[in-house]
């Protein structure tokens, strides 16, 4: 589906469906209804009204539908009330609202009401995710959808290049998530990446691949894909290289397909692993979106790719890998081979790079649903800037986030090992599993002084068995209030 954002309202008019999408508040008094009417015309405008005030909304948004004359209007109701972990853009409602109005493939456009123009990116990623890009069916989709942006009092709102770029690019990071795992290997999704980023003014490229990974010491990298088909790798972008001031690292998680290796994961909990590669697709759609909006800051992307699989030269339970930061990794499980890439992947951003900054996003752990849910990714920082910033970054993008425990002074005696530094995975799998895991990560840069954040976004990053581009949003936002901090 082909997305437009026109700069006045004309395609309201033309398109064969339209979703208005508005606060409750809005289809009450006379003079807030007077936006339908200035928006969309008097008679559409009034049937927006009376569809409006009939509508239920729920805890999370409804909708009600009706033919105008050929034109299909539908209008999504957002509650007025939200709670305190909620963002008041409701980005998660408009999501619901515009997922469940039936958008086909014709000539549609989205017509979102704001309450206070600060709410555009948010509402505008929300249906952006509502409408997901990659399909493998026989019968192909199509259509197009414009959106087009008013505040209460009729006054449209301009989507800029900014907002277009990153409601492009979360959609690809669906996308890349729901891209079956033999057609988007480690090869493949470096080669998607590439193409994402090409073109883009001031971006540099490295990658490293196969067995010169153990020459750059990146042994958790290696240890984790070397019996793949395709040849793990660690791909580094960097953009804004004359920039002074901050250096801000973007690490993500990579696994291409997750079978748990040598711990095999069972039915039912090996299906979805496509998307276990859903961190690096967020890293990379929020530094695709920093580097075509102009980056605040030198940045730089860290993608470790790797396909967690089974053969003759799998890494094995009992095997100790000797990984980037120097530290001597006892493998436990090698189902928890995610922070084994992180881990790596946070070493050179630190190590080589020397930025200043890291932020890591991950599919990281089971627990984090159990600990966060489905819309809140987990945080995890060693400094409060960092924290905070993805807390209001949260709120302002519509991509949730909320703060678990740094305290590696509680968590690292779960790793204990008797012949290496550490093991990987944890002895109590009650002991607050999610941030454990982070601290095996912070473990490795703990020596750098680095300001660190990590994002387990296992449970936002697919919802329903579909990418959600989940992170983008979020890790764009932040960066933009970091970098000159």
């Amino acid at each position: 589906m082909k997305f437009t954002f026109p700069s006045g309202t004309k395609a309201l008019s033309s398109a064969d469906h339209v979703l208005v999408v508005a606060a409750k508040a809005c289809f009450g008094a006379r003079r807030r209804a007077a936006v339908f009417g200035k928006v969309l015309g008097k008679a559409a405008g009034e049937l927006a009204v009376r569809l409006g005030s009939e509508a239920g909304t729920g805890l999370l948004g409804g909708t009600a539908s009706s033919l105008h004359g050929k034109q299909r209007l539908t209008v999504g109701v957002l509650n007025d009330d939200f709670s305190r972990a909620n963002t008041p853009s409701r980005a998660e409602s408009v999501r619901k609202v515009t997922a469940g109005s039936a958008l086909g493939n014709a000539k549609n456009a989205v017509l979102l009401v704001l309450d206070d123009k600060a709410h555009l990116t948010a509402a505008a990623n929300a249906v952006g995710r509502a409408l997901p890009m990659f399909s493998m069916k026989s019968k192909k989709g199509g259509g197009s959808v414009a959106i087009i942006a008013a505040t209460r009092t009729g006054q449209v709102v301009a989507i800029g290049k900014d907002v277009q770029n990153l409601v492009h690019n979360a959609r690809e990071a669906a996308r890349l998530v729901d891209t079956p795992p033999t057609d988007l290997d480690p090869a493949a999704l470096a080669r998607e990446t590439k193409k994402l980023l090409r073109g883009i003014p001031g971006v540099k490229i490295t990658e490293i691949v196969g067995d010169k990974l153990l020459a750059k010491g990146l042994g958790g990298i290696h240890g984790v894909g070397r019996t793949a088909l395709s040849a793990p790798r660690m791909l580094v972008a960097t953009v804004g290289a004359n920039k002074k001031g901050r250096h801000i690292a973007l690490v993500g998680k990579g696994i291409t397909y997750d079978t748990g290796g040598l711990h095999i994961k069972g039915r039912g909990a090996m299906e979805t692993m496509k998307g276990d590669m859903g961190g690096s697709a967020a890293v990379l759609g929020a530094f695709a979106t920093l580097a075509q909006n102009g980056p605040p800051c030198k940045l730089s992307l860290v993608m470790c790719l790797a396909e967690n699989a089974i053969g003759p030269a799998s890494y094995k339970p009992d095997d100790v890998l000797t990984m980037h930061s120097g530290k001597t990794v006892e493998i436990n499980n090698t189902d928890a081979e995610g922070r084994l890439l992180l881990a790596d992947g946070c070493s050179w951003a630190a190590r080589v790079l020397k930025a200043d900054t890291i932020i890591d996003a991950a599919t990281l752990t089971g627990a984090q649903g159990i600990a966060t849910g489905n819309l809140h990714g987990a945080v995890v920082c060693n400094d409060d800037t960092v924290e905070r910033a993805l807390l209001d970054a949260g709120k302002s993008s519509g991509d949730l986030a909320w703060p678990l425990p740094f305290a590696p002074e509680f968590y690292r005696s779960e790793f204990l090992s008797p012949i290496a530094d550490m093991r990987n995975s944890v002895k109590s799998r009650s002991n607050a599993q999610s941030s454990c895991a982070a601290i095996f990560v912070h473990w490795h840069i703990a020596d750098t002084k680095v300001r660190w954040g990590h994002i387990d976004l296992a449970y936002p990053a697919m919802r329903g068995d579909r990418g959600t581009g989940y992170g983008v949003a979020l890790i764009a936002d932040a960066v933009s209030r970091l970098g000159g901090k």
